[in-house]
């Protein structure tokens, strides 16, 4: 089918900063587009970003995003189609003078706008963001943490005296979509942001191109939700997605790309003959990627999530609508980043027999033998052994040693020495997975809010000229909705022991300190199940580690979904490593291997 009348094009061809480096190519030449966006930035990134501008003042924003504009700016000159992207991270001016000699160099005319404001770091003491001073709870429904995989992270370790242990070395407020929708309007083939929503390099095209108002809050709320689908990239067309073996072709799945309509509705697509799919599940599973409650702020609308309707609109095409819209909080929130200290970690291999004597004989030695105890030292035993194992690998347990502290000799030299000394002292076997290092820096992040008004917000156009984008005239305070009603339980009959992905989808990840999990089926009687039978009370039974930890469950019967939000399972954030799974991508997927009694009519 082909797109709606009027409708905007917008593709998306990056989630993360290192995403796939062919994917701006690849939606420029597959087909046709008014605009190519891509999010470069998550909490982590940012963190990496100031540890970059710590360096040298010319750093701060995402290099692959020029590397890829390198083969790719004439090609979109060619045909017309204008990119905005969040890659300027801290340095947005440095970025979009880094374009302009690059197009210079590349014999291209090209106007290159840029929005900044959003960095507040040389304000954090005076807006109340020091180390000392606590931040408040972050309002749930915050928009704007795509996450980037925590194997980013390895940019080496900053100079330990680039910031003591727990100053704010990032912050950062989530502007939304007004100052590129100014700079758009001037004319502008390239718009290069600092940390704006992830949805709002969406929004902003949408808006522009269609004329809408600040006070279109359903329109902007539809694009919200179309930019919210295709912001994280693959992850819209089959990537990460529960049902994956359902899929014909994930090879390479194929960008996804959104036409928006002048009325805020919107169809979720991808070029053709590209891998992957576009289905009401994948659409689904990225509509609860990263959310809380019913609503979602955004600082242009909050998107009401519970209003969302969903159905098919032909072969790799979902129709977004009945979306409605509020208008956005007063506040913004704030991206706190700052170092935490120093930390290391080794992990050991158990092989054999009496896997728990060795890991406590191991534990009492190696704790005993540090000089001085770091501030943290947590231990994990994950029984990844087999009786009767036929390959040593297979009958082999993993204990893994995390040690923290603000002085880096305790974790490195300290640590590490006490580690190697056991090699012939400790339990039969003794081996590690790889030498302790000597420690490395690691990041803290903490959410905040602040007024508005408090942020500048200002869009710079080619010329030099300036913009001053007014804050939100109208505001509403979030505040909780009255939980949807459930739908009427169902008698059914047997019931069988299975996993509970059997019927069921999810996807899950992290947002901030916490975590949320989002679970959905496809069926109507499917989900008069779920709604009565996943309580709190069941995801604390089937996932142990919650069973101390602040739950939240909310209802959205549109997608026939729960989305749990877990407090603080991620310690202090993604770049703090508290778990096994430190951005929470894989929760879902342990929720979902879990067994449940489901009623066998349910599972035909």
């Amino acid at each position: 089918m082909s797109p709606a009348r009027g409708a905007v094009r917008i593709g998306n061809c990056s989630g993360f900063y290192g995403d796939r480096h062919s994917a701006m190519r690849e939606m420029l030449t597959g087909g046709d587009l008014d605009f190519l966006t891509g999010d470069y930035l998550a909490e982590l990134t940012m963190l990496i970003l100031a540890r970059d501008r710590a360096k040298s003042a010319d750093r701060g924003y995402a290099k692959t995003f020029l590397t890829q504009l390198e083969e790719s700016l004439g090609l979109a000159l060619d045909r017309g189609v204008r990119i905005v992207a969040n890659a300027g991270g801290l340095n947005p001016a440095g970025l979009a003078d880094a374009v302009r000699a690059l197009a210079q160099r590349l014999g291209l005319t090209v106007d290159v706008a840029h929005v900044e404001g959003d960095d507040l770091v040389a304000r954090a003491d005076e807006l109340g963001f020091g180390a000392a001073t606590g931040t408040g709870a972050a309002p749930a429904a915050t928009s704007g943490s795509g996450a980037a995989p925590a194997a980013t992270s390895g940019s080496g370790a900053a100079p330990a005296a680039t910031s003591g242990s727990g100053s704010v070395l990032a912050a950062n407020a989530y502007l939304g979509a007004w100052g590129i929708v100014d700079c758009l309007n001037s004319g502008a083939d390239v718009v290069v942001t600092g940390r704006v929503t992830d949805a709002s390099v969406i929004v902003g095209p949408a808006a522009a191109h269609h004329g809408w108002g600040r006070a279109d809050y359903d329109r902007l709320a539809g694009a919200v939700a179309a930019g919210h689908v295709i912001e994280c990239g693959a992850q819209a067309t089959g990537g990460n997605y529960a049902f994956f073996t359902e899929l014909d072709d994930l090879t390479c799945p194929g960008f996804p790309i959104a036409e928006i309509s002048a009325d805020g509705s919107s169809v979720i697509t991808k070029h053709p003959g590209t891998g992957g799919a576009v289905t009401v599940g994948t659409v689904t599973a990225q509509l609860l990627y990263e959310i809380t409650g019913p609503r979602y702020a955004n600082p242009d609308a909050t998107l009401r999530v519970d209003s969302i309707e969903l159905c098919d609109d032909g072969p790799d095409r979902v129709r977004i609508s009945g979306v409605r819209g509020e208008p956005p909080p007063p506040t913004l929130k704030v991206s706190l980043n700052s170092i935490g200290g120093f930390r290391n970690e080794m992990t050991l291999v158990l092989t054999g027999l009496d896997i728990e004597a060795k890991a406590e004989l191991v534990r009492r030695q190696l704790e005993t033998a540090l000089p001085v105890k770091p501030a943290e030292l947590e231990w994990t035993l994950a029984r990844t052994d087999h009786t009767d194992a036929d390959t040593e690998e297979t009958a082999s347990a993993l204990l893994r040693c995390v040690v923290r502290d603000s002085d880096p000799a305790k974790v490195g030299r300290e640590f590490s020495s006490a580690a190697v000394e056991l090699a012939l002292a400790s339990y039969p076997g003794f081996h590690a997975t790889s030498p302790p290092g000597q420690g490395q820096v690691y990041g803290v992040f903490r959410p905040a809010f602040v007024a508005a008004d408090e942020v500048p917000h200002v869009a710079v156009h080619a010329d030099g000229s300036r913009v001053e984008i007014p804050p939100a005239a109208d505001t509403l305070e979030l505040a909780p909705v009255p939980p949807s009603a459930l739908p009427e339980p169902l008698a059914f009959g047997a019931t069988v022991r299975a996993p509970l992905g059997r019927i069921a989808g999810a996807r899950s990840g992290d947002k901030g300190g916490s975590a949320n999990v989002g679970v959905w089926v496809r069926t109507e009687q499917q989900w008069r199940w779920l709604a009565h039978t996943l309580t709190i009370e069941k995801l604390r039974e089937l996932l142990p580690e919650t069973t101390d930890l602040p739950v939240a469950r909310y209802l959205l019967p549109n997608l026939r979904a729960v989305n749990f939000v877990i407090e603080g399972i991620l310690g202090e954030g993604v770049a703090y490593q508290a778990r096994f799974d430190p951005q929470a991508k894989a929760i879902g997927e342990w929720l979902r291997s879990r067994h449940i009694d489901i009623p066998e009519e349910l599972l035909a």
